[in-house]
């Protein structure tokens, strides 16, 4: 049996009955959208299966029951995103939260995180090597390559917590970074040792490459992990606000939705635009999927706890500074 399957093939929450009223959910709704002041969006967000609320809202037009036109465009790491949210080029991103914190302190951006993405669950992000490596277990990584999207971000930090729980300083193995879409075939070729690949990419690549599974980083001090949020720059949310609003209310409806109905997940990434980017029905049907927030309460209502878990560990394993991370959540 393959042991790569930790979640991938838990029954799906919901009955067909329940995807069909998902997604129909705009039908029979006379209500005019609310004003915006910005209705055209560009949204930069890494397509992976963190993002699955985002395609979700994206898929079944609930930005459009918003007033809002969205066009996304994948992006290959939150740090090239955040690049192009400061010049202006997006005007929201959804990324990881260690990339986000960087830039934020380093002073290369002024963000505010309004929303949350995913809770890491397990299968979601792991290692994975090729068959005949001679990499069996964690000690064997010892002096190797593992191959990452950016430097120094979440995969990093998930990696050093693993290898530290188990004994093994991070400063024993070698990070090359490499575009989601291209790791797999880095694997494959020897360019790399191992590889860190999040859904939908991991099933991908076993089911494409043969890549197997080393370990899930969905462990020990890491254990549901957050990942993944949504920021927009502090001016455009105070230049903005009723967009804003707009899009998170759009946003969290597709939370709930990939929190409760992993039918309307797959459907939702094998949907995605570009069409290459689009997974196809039988990864779509194994790959492990996260837990996704949702919150009851305004823009900004995030968890101050689970950000702080993402600080605790830049700390521990990026020597990263103090840093107040209420002052990057809206409103604090």
């Amino acid at each position: 049996m393959n042991t790569r399957r930790w979640r991938g093939l838990l029954p799906l929450v919901a009955s067909a009955a329940l995807v069909l009223v998902a997604g129909c959910s705009g039908i029979g709704n006379a209500a005019s959208p609310p004003s915006v002041e910005k209705p055209n969006l560009t949204v930069g967000v890494v397509p992976a299966v963190d993002s699955a609320g985002f395609f979700i809202a994206l898929y079944q037009n609930l930005f459009k029951e918003q007033g809002l036109n969205v066009s996304f465009v994948p992006v290959t790491s939150s740090r090239t995103a955040i690049a192009n949210q400061v010049k202006g080029i997006y005007d929201i991103t959804g990324g990881n939260y260690v990339s986000y914190i960087q830039a934020q302190q380093q002073g290369q951006a002024n963000l505010d995180i309004f929303a949350e993405g995913s809770l890491m669950e397990p299968g979601a992000q792991a290692i994975y090597t090729m068959p005949g490596s001679p990499i069996k277990t964690l000690a064997n990584l010892e002096g190797k390559t593992i191959g990452i999207n950016a430097p120094d971000n979440i995969l990093y930090l998930l990696v050093a917590s693993v290898l530290a729980d188990h004994g093994i300083p991070v400063s024993k193995v070698k990070f090359k970074a490499i575009p989601f879409p291209g790791m797999a075939a880095a694997l494959k070729s020897g360019a790399v040792n191992a590889a860190v690949l999040p859904e939908p990419f991991a099933s991908s690549a076993e089911e494409t490459d043969g890549a197997v599974p080393l370990v899930d980083l969905n462990q020990g001090a890491t254990t549901n992990f957050p990942v993944q949020g949504y920021v927009v720059t502090k001016q455009w949310a105070q230049k903005y606000p009723k967009t804003l609003a707009a899009f998170y209310k759009a946003l969290e409806e597709g939370q709930e939705i990939a929190d409760t109905n992993r039918a309307a997940v797959e459907t939702a990434m094998e949907n995605i635009k570009p069409a290459v980017l689009a997974v196809n029905k039988q990864t779509a049907a194994v790959m492990a999927v996260d837990n996704y927030p949702v919150s009851d309460g305004p823009v900004g209502a995030v968890d101050l706890v689970r950000l702080q878990r993402v600080l605790d560990v830049m700390q521990q394993f990026l020597s990263f500074p103090k840093f107040n991370i209420s002052a990057m959540v809206m409103g604090g």
